[in-house]
């Protein structure tokens, strides 16, 4: 339709004139669009819908991790041998917890499955539930719907679960009170800038594509690595490779130029929204500090070489400026 009275307005030399001015504009004005979709920020309603949202993104994102059983509450990581092991506050126990029961109950390791028989007078629940005898833990590396098994204690204000890490088995221990949640001082942000969110075509890879990961705790292993996004910055282009942790989100583990000075050392960590139409929205002012800024009982991945970009990203979480705490007995295993 808009050709046809186009057409009909050819009519003079003046209305053609006219109308190849238009069609020029139009043309020039699609361009623009074009390149601003591919290199800059996605238009929000207005700044104040855009700070909005980075703002309850950052109010989520701190509730998260103040939960009595959130990152904040980590206060031990016990590497676990096979065999038989008595688990507790106590000295005399084999793996001695910061907090809990004297004698909370036996922890068995055999052939990669580990059960435990509680101490009945410990006040343990399993999922929580009273249980009496042995019980079989999950890891974290279950595909149990359920998740790992969580053993509470200390009237439910602690707990641990059994995680593996490159076929080694450990316990995760939290507690409510511990100091760097009760002494969390809050998080410092980058301003919040559009011009740090960004249009990203998603390229996937072939099915089961892994991708290797190191971590902190001196492992590499292979991820599940569903494709890459990329997006442009000042006229480059950069690419980040996409880990997909097994509930299909687009999960980027990332370095960039700020490391080691206004921000964590190791890198942050990002989620990429939802592809649609083959397009998603990488925004760095979400870009945040891995477990491992608060506790030194995380085992956190490390970005992969493909992930280090030369970029100096003013954007999202810096460098947390309270007190790590750490316990050299709660990293330990087996006591010799």
């Amino acid at each position: 339709m808009h050709r046809a009275k186009s057409q009909s307005r050819f009519t003079s030399t003046m209305a053609g004139a006219a109308a190849i001015g238009i069609l020029a504009l139009v043309a020039c004005g699609n361009f623009l669009a074009a390149t601003a979709a591919a290199s800059a920020a996605p238009v929000l309603t207005d700044r104040a819908t855009f700070e909005k949202d980075v703002m309850d993104w950052r109010n989520a994102r701190v509730a998260r991790l103040r939960k009595p059983d959130g990152w904040l509450s980590l206060v031990g990581l016990h590497w676990v041998e096979p065999g038989v092991h008595q688990v507790g506050k106590a000295d005399a126990n084999d793996i001695q917890l910061r907090t809990g029961p004297a004698k909370l109950g036996t922890l068995t390791l055999k052939d990669g499955k580990a059960t435990l028989k509680p101490n009945p007078a410990a006040g343990v629940t399993i999922d929580g539930k009273p249980v009496v005898g042995e019980v079989a833990l999950r890891s974290d590396a279950t595909t149990d719907p359920n998740g790992p098994t969580i053993v509470s204690f200390n009237k439910g204000t602690a707990n641990f679960q059994l995680i593996e890490r490159s076929g080694r088995f450990a316990l995760r221990v939290k507690d409510a009170n511990a100091p760097t949640r009760t002494g969390f001082v809050g998080i410092d942000y980058f301003d919040a800038d559009p011009a740090w969110r960004f249009n990203a075509k998603f390229e996937p890879h072939p099915k089961g594509k892994t991708i290797q990961i190191a971590s902190v705790i001196n492992t590499i292993d292979p991820m599940i690595n569903s494709g890459t996004v990329t997006f442009q910055k000042d006229g480059k282009t950069y690419k980040l490779e996409v880990v997909d942790e097994g509930d299909g989100a687009l999960f980027l583990i990332f370095a960039d130029r700020t490391n080691g000075k206004t921000t964590y050392g190791a890198g942050r960590f990002l989620y990429a929204e939802p592809v649609k139409n083959g397009m998603t929205v990488v925004d760095f002012n979400k870009s945040y500090n891995p477990p491992c800024v608060f506790t030194h009982y995380a085992t956190c991945p490390l970005p992969p070489p493909e992930n280090r970009l030369d970029l100096v990203i003013t954007a999202g979480e810096k460098s947390y400026r309270g007190a790590v705490h750490h316990d050299a007995a709660a990293t330990a295993g087996k006591k010799s």
